[in-house]
């Protein structure tokens, strides 16, 4: 007879939906479920994970014993074991682990929703064959997670691969050519500080700067498609956007040298990054090649709940 798998629960807490698998040892899906998130406050959200956490157990039908991984929008303080750093600002200072481990009698685990993403994509996904991999979000707002290994690093800070809220060294900035838009002014972080990576290549950034320059709010998927069709402003600002991106990646480069860098989140659908990183990473690297390999996610939106259940490889 083969090998039974052993299967865990991944649960991706998001600000707007939960989802939560069953997922085989092997990485296959055995069963999904989502629920809206609700916003009522932290007892609703606990009530919601209690419950849908149930939903799959039942569909599987998991044992009593199998754990839960789940990815929040934050990380656990090692200082207090309190949740820290949430945008859903209801979890932060909540010990969300303790909570669901006494309602659900299971074990968990948690990690920021970045480093699930990145351990997900290094366990199965597009960078499986990686040592070393640096996973990128690029979406709303920008977040990074490290694995090495297939062991995710979180760092004595719990904040490894939090590269959003470094600054961008656009003293540096190299433009292409002369119709190459040079960033211009100081923009400020709701982390308090200014010019942040996240400042300058999340989603909604690169959509402040076409609107700094049209004068025309238009989101980003829409910026990209009008710079397939040869806009010259939104053909400018993505080449701007893919420069940037090259200086803010140079950083982890020069710092970790990882095998990959796996992009996920909306900014990650634009195929122009793949082509025109390899361009501009040479002029920030400090070495005489670049071996670091940058692809795109493989299990795109899924990547998150996948790597809260890969939590539980070992």
């Amino acid at each position: 007879m083969g090998k039974t798998l052993q299967s865990r629960i991944g649960i991706d807490l998001g600000g707007t939906k939960i989802e939560a698998i069953v997922m085989a040892e092997d990485g296959t899906i055995v069963c999904r479920s989502r629920v809206d998130t609700p916003r009522d406050g932290y007892a609703e959200t606990l009530d919601a994970l209690v419950g849908i956490t149930a939903d799959v157990a039942n569909e599987a039908s998991l044992s009593a014993d199998r754990p839960i991984g789940i990815g929040t929008p934050g990380a656990v303080s090692l200082k207090t074991g309190l949740l820290m750093n949430c945008n859903s600002t209801c979890l932060n200072g909540k010990p969300l682990r303790e909570d669901l481990e006494s309602l659900t009698g299971r074990q968990v685990r948690i990690a920021n929703d970045a480093d699930c993403f990145t351990l997900s994509e290094a366990s199965d996904g597009t960078a499986e064959d990686a040592e070393s991999v640096f996973g990128v979000i690029l979406g709303t707002g920008v977040g990074g997670g490290l694995v090495y290994h297939k062991q995710l690093v979180q760092g004595v800070n719990a904040i490894a691969g939090e590269w959003g809220h470094n600054p961008l060294p656009l003293a540096n900035y190299q433009p292409d050519s002369v119709s190459d838009p040079i960033p211009q002014g100081t923009r400020p972080c709701f982390c308090g500080r200014a010019n942040c990576v996240e400042a300058w290549l999340a989603g909604p950034s690169f959509e402040r700067s076409y609107a700094q320059a049209s004068g025309k709010e238009t989101r980003s998927m829409e910026i990209v498609n009008r710079a397939s069709a040869g806009e010259s402003l939104a053909t400018d600002l993505l080449e701007q956007y893919c420069n940037l991106l090259a200086m803010a990646l140079a950083n982890v480069i020069n710092i970790v040298d990882p095998g990959a860098i796996v992009l996920g989140g909306g900014m990650s659908n634009t195929s122009q990054l793949y082509d025109r990183l390899p361009h501009y990473l040479p002029r920030y690297i400090f070495s005489d090649q670049v071996n670091t390999e940058v692809v795109q996610a493989r299990f795109g939106d899924s990547s998150g709940v996948r790597g809260a259940a890969w939590l539980w490889s070992k």
